[in-house]
C-alpha cells in the first residue's frame, strides 16, 4: 500500500510530467457526483455537467466518455490543481453550448471507481455497458447517448460497439486501441512509446505499459473528495495488478485472452453510427488494425478522418477548421435526433504533401497492389550502432509524375537466420537531393517464410522522386528488441505495394499540423550517391524511369 501511495503522489508531483493547469472550461454548467453499481457489485465514480440553468427534470441527450484518465487529481500524469471534474482535451464545452449533458464515468480501478482494471477485458466491458444504460435512463435524459474519445477513452467507445448496451445512439473514436496485443507488440515485437514532454521518440518499451497503468489507478484522491472516493483511490490489491502485468507483459499472440479483446471481429457489421480516426503519424495507436475494423463495419452513416497528424482527435491538431462541425453535427443527427445534415465527405484524408481530398472507401476503391521484386543479400542483426552490415537497400528509379500511395503495404521474405532475430522493413520517399523521408514500416521475427505488414499510409511520391525500401533488423527507437548478433539471408523478397490507380485532386480545406513538421524534419536521413548506384532496380512500377 505504502508504494501504491507513493507512486500516486510522485504522479501528482509532477515527477512524470510538468506541472500544468487545466483550462478551465469556457461556458457555465451545473456538476455533481454519483456512483453507479455495476452487476458485479463494482462502484463506478461519474461526474455529471448539466448545462447552466438547465432544470433537473429537463431531459436532454446525453454524451459520455468512459476512462481510466479522469481522476479529480490527475489527467493521466498532469497533475491538476484546481480540482473539479477532469474535462481536458474533451469536447465538454461544445456538448454543453448545444444542450448536452455532459457524462465521465471511471472505469473500474481508475478515479473514483472501486474494482479492478482488465484491459479491456469482460469488467471493464461491462462497465461501459452499466454507464451507457445508466445515463440514458436518468430523469434528466432523453435516453440517446453518444460516446466520445480518443485512445483508451476511444477504445471504451468501440467496447460499447460491440456491447449494443440500449440507449447507444453513436460513437466518435479517435486513435482508439483497436486491438490490445497489436497496440502492444508487432507479431510478438515490443512496440517502443513515445516519452513525450521530452522527446516523441520511443523509449518506452510496451511491456511496461502495465506498470504505468498500475501507477495512473494508484492515484490518490483530493482532500475535497468523498471518503469513498479517496478509498477507492486507493484500493489496488496485489491479485489486481498481478493480473494485469501477466497480460499486459504477454508477447503471445495466442493468448485467449488477447483475442477475446480483439474488437475488430466484434465491431464487424456493426450498424451504430461510428466517426473514427487515425492519425498515420501517431506514435501511440499506429496506423494498423483499425483499418481492418472500418472495412469490416455494416452499412450506416459512418465518417472517417485518416490523415498526417499524432495522437490526437483533430479539433486543434491537424490543421482543418471544419471538424468541429462535423463532429456536433454527427452528434446533433445521430444523438440529439435534430435535422441536421453532416457535412463532409464520408471519409476525410489528409495526404503527406500537404493536401486534403474526399473518399467513399480508405483504402480507396481503386487501390491496387503492384508486386515488387527487392534486392536480397545478408545483414546482421546486431541493433543500437547503425551501419551498412545492417540493413539492404532497394531504391528505385526516378518516377515521371506522381505515383500516389494509399493504403497497407505488405512484404514476403524468405530468410535464413535464427529464430530471436527480426526483420524489419521500411519504405523511403527520396527526394532528387538524396533526403529520404520514412514513409512506413513494419517488423516481424524471422522463420523461413515471413510476412510483415506495414503502417497504413496515403502518400504521394512526386515527380522526380524514388522509392526507397530498407531490410534491416530493428529500428531502435521504434522497437525494443534484444539482438541476436547474428547474420540473416534474405533468399528472396517480394514487396506488395498499394497504389492509386486513378489521380487524385484535393477538394478539401486543410493544413499542416505540428506532427507532420516533425515528421518531415526528424524521420529523414540523406543517403549518399553510393546507396543509388548500388542499390537503384528496376521496380517496374507505373511512372518510374524508364517506363517498362
Amino acid at each position: 500500500m505504502v508504494v501504491r501511495v507513493l507512486a500516486g503522489v510522485a504522479l501528482v508531483l509532477g515527477v512524470f510530467a510538468p506541472v500544468t493547469v487545466a483550462e478551465p472550461l469556457g461556458v457555465g454548467y451545473q456538476w455533481r457526483q454519483t456512483y453507479i453499481d455495476a452487476p458485479d457489485g463494482t462502484r463506478l465514480h461519474a461526474d455529471i455537467l448539466r448545462p447552466e440553468g438547465v432544470a433537473e427534470d429537463v431531459r436532454t441527450p446525453v454524451i459520455l466518455t468512459v476512462s481510466p484518465y479522469r481522476s479529480h487529481t490527475a489527467f493521466i500524469s498532469a497533475p491538476r490543481l484546481e480540482g473539479g471534474p477532469s474535462t481536458d482535451n474533451l469536447p465538454v464545452e461544445l456538448a454543453l453550448r448545444a444542450g448536452y449533458t455532459y457524462v465521465i464515468v471511471d472505469l473500474r480501478g481508475f478515479g473514483g471507481s472501486n474494482g479492478c482494471p482488465d484491459y479491456g477485458g469482460p469488467g471493464e466491458r461491462s462497465d461501459v455497458v452499466t454507464a451507457v444504460e445508466w445515463a440514458a435512463s436518468q430523469p434528466w435524459s432523453t435516453g440517446k447517448v453518444g460516446m466520445a474519445g480518443v485512445s483508451y477513452e476511444a477504445w471504451t467507445g468501440l467496447l460499447g460497439l460491440t456491447a449494443k448496451p440500449k440507449g447507444l445512439a453513436a460513437v466518435l473514436a479517435f486513435a482508439p486501441v483497436v486491438d490490445p496485443y497489436s497496440y502492444l507488440y508487432m507479431q510478438g515485437v515490443s512496440w517502443k512509446f513515445s516519452g513525450k514532454p521530452v522527446t516523441e521518440n520511443g523509449i518506452r518499451p510496451a511491456d511496461q505499459v502495465g506498470e504505468e497503468h498500475l501507477l495512473i489507478a494508484s492515484t490518490p484522491g483530493r482532500p475535497d473528495d468523498s471518503p469513498e472516493y479517496q478509498a477507492n483511490a486507493l484500493a489496488m490489491t496485489v491479485p489486481c495488478s498481478e493480473q494485469y502485468l501477466a497480460l499486459t507483459g504477454d508477447h503471445n499472440a495466442a493468448n485467449p485472452q488477447w483475442r477475446a479483446r480483439d474488437l475488430v471481429e466484434g465491431v464487424r457489421g456493426n450498424t451504430i453510427p461510428l466517426f473514427l480516426g487515425q492519425g498515420f503519424l501517431d506514435y501511440n495507436t499506429r496506423a494498423d488494425r483499425v483499418f481492418d475494423l472500418w472495412n469490416g463495419l455494416g452499412p450506416g452513416d459512418h465518417r472517417a478522418w485518416f490523415g498526417q497528424w499524432g495522437h490526437s482527435d483533430c479539433r486543434t491538431k491537424c490543421g482543418t477548421a471544419q471538424f468541429d462541425a462535423e463532429m456536433m453535427a454527427f452528434f446533433d443527427k445521430h444523438v440529439a435526433g435534430r435535422d441536421v445534415q453532416i457535412p463532409g465527405p464520408r471519409v476525410t484524408v489528409g495526404q503527406f504533401d500537404g493536401a486534403w481530398r474526399s473518399e467513399t472507401a480508405w483504402p480507396p476503391v481503386d487501390s491496387r497492389k503492384f508486386a515488387v521484386n527487392l534486392r536480397t543479400g545478408t545483414y546482421t542483426d546486431r541493433g543500437f550502432l547503425p551501419g551498412a552490415d545492417r540493413e539492404i537497400w532497394s531504391i528505385s528509379q526516378p518516377f515521371t509524375q506522381t505515383t500516389h500511395l494509399s493504403g497497407v503495404t505488405t512484404a514476403s521474405l524468405r530468410l535464413t537466420g535464427p529464430a530471436s532475430a527480426t526483420v524489419a522493413v521500411e519504405l523511403y520517399d527520396i527526394a532528387p537531393d538524396n533526403r529520404a523521408t520514412v514513409i512506413t514500416r513494419g517488423i516481424a521475427p524471422v522463420t523461413e517464410t515471413t510476412d510483415v505488414r506495414l503502417l497504413g499510409q496515403d502518400w504521394p511520391l512526386a515527380a522526380g522522386h524514388r522509392l526507397g525500401v530498407r531490410i534491416t533488423d530493428v529500428v531502435d527507437d521504434v522497437w525494443s528488441h534484444a539482438p541476436a548478433n547474428a547474420p540473416v539471408t534474405v533468399t528472396a523478397a517480394r514487396l506488395d505495394l498499394p497504389l492509386l490507380t486513378q489521380p487524385r485532386q484535393p477538394d478539401l480545406t486543410g493544413g499542416g499540423s505540428e506532427a507532420h513538421a516533425k515528421w518531415r524534419n526528424e524521420k529523414a536521413i540523406t543517403l549518399t550517391p553510393a546507396h543509388l548506384s548500388q542499390a537503384t532496380i528496376p521496380m517496374n512500377l507505373p511512372n518510374e524511369t524508364p517506363a517498362r
